[in-house]
């Protein structure tokens, strides 16, 4: 599918251009031969609400989960199904989820969810799974597979080590630069159990998975990282066209590994910096990854936006819609077998980042 950057506003409604906020439309155009089986999704991630006291939450987060909704709602032509990426809660609190929820509840929509370690820790994900969803499950829509994996899983040793209280564990696993943590994994039950549920899927079937953490290694010491990634992507070789969508990182992200692209989407609730600003140790980063212009670290919506995600080829052409930074695409190129940014930010055309005191 072809559709330059007016053609796709119109297409989704004139109130979205000046939006702000993180939230995805998937265009799904590759699951069948005919055009009626096109669809979208809508993909909102990472709110992190967070309690502080009795009924009264963080502003900031709570505004940009509402405003991500609000402009969901306002989407033409109607997405089938949006997914929230993980990371409902900051802290794990039933609170906090069902505030989440009762926000979430306004989407005029079917919503899946994947789980993140914000959601997890403070009762290893037992409040979620009675209220929301299973932590790892898959479903079929329109000649697509979907998988949902809970990728922020660690080893039992740190687990079930002998915690002071659960918020011990959860504060030690919330943190960014987290030496008192664990590195994510998806573990050896949920590996099986993904295997078994790819066994019955077609190799030419489309396969979209979602997890919380990428299914790759990027940073350890911020955990954008998943220790047993190269064990996912081993199950999902096989398939001809993969994509993983995965939220946590907070930025843009994109890659190509074999026949799997990843993307990375943006949170409602703030940017993250990039890894490189990190001098402690290297950073794994894709080289594909080109980072954006993000000039101000106090402005809280730098380095947030929203996204078109254009899957007809089976390959993802992002469109990212930025505030106050130059809109860009990221799409694959066939000749060079991997995405690239259409619109490069050389550091002569940047900002000079502010400084603050």
């Amino acid at each position: 599918m072809n559709m330059n950057r007016r053609a796709f506003l119109k297409t989704t409604g004139a109130g979205l251009v000046a939006s702000a906020f993180p939230l995805s439309l998937v265009k799904m155009a590759f699951g069948n031969d005919s055009p009626a089986q096109d669809f979208t999704f809508g993909y909102i991630s990472d709110a992190h609400i967070q309690q502080i006291k009795g009924n009264k939450f963080v502003r900031n987060w709570d505004m940009g989960l509402i405003r991500a909704v609000r402009e969901a709602n306002l989407l033409t032509p109607r997405p089938d199904f949006f997914m929230f990426g993980g990371d409902l809660a900051q802290l794990g609190k039933k609170e906090e989820l069902d505030h989440g929820l009762e926000i979430l509840s306004h989407l005029r929509g079917k919503v899946h969810y994947v789980i993140g370690e914000h959601d997890y820790y403070l009762d290893l994900g037992e409040y979620w799974q009675s209220k929301i969803s299973p932590l790892c499950y898959s479903f079929d829509h329109k000649g697509v597979h979907f998988v949902v994996l809970n990728s922020i899983l660690t080893y039992d040793t740190w687990t079930h080590k002998k915690w002071g209280t659960p918020m011990d564990r959860m504060l030690a696993m919330a943190r960014l630069d987290n030496p008192g943590g664990s590195p994510f994994m998806v573990g050896e039950e949920q590996l099986t159990w993904l295997k078994k549920d790819l066994e019955k899927i077609h190799r030419g079937t489309p396969v979209v998975l979602f997890s919380h953490s990428p299914i790759q290694k990027i940073f350890k010491p911020w955990n954008f990282w998943t220790e047993d990634a190269e064990k996912v992507q081993a199950l999902l070789k096989p398939f001809e066209k993969v994509t993983v969508i995965y939220g946590h990182v907070h930025q843009i992200e994109y890659n190509q590994i074999g026949n799997i692209s990843f993307h990375a989407v943006m949170a409602t609730a703030w940017p993250w910096p990039y890894p490189e600003s990190y001098t402690q140790l290297a950073s794994c980063m894709p080289k594909m990854t080109v980072p954006m212009n993000r000039a101000d670290p106090f402005f809280e919506r730098d380095a947030t936006g929203w996204q078109f995600i254009d899957l007809s080829s089976g390959r993802a052409a992002v469109r990212y819609q930025l505030p106050d930074n130059t809109n860009r695409t990221v799409a694959y190129n066939t000749r060079a077998g991997r995405p690239e940014d259409l619109n490069y930010q050389d550091h002569g055309s940047r900002i000079p980042p502010q400084i603050h005191y």
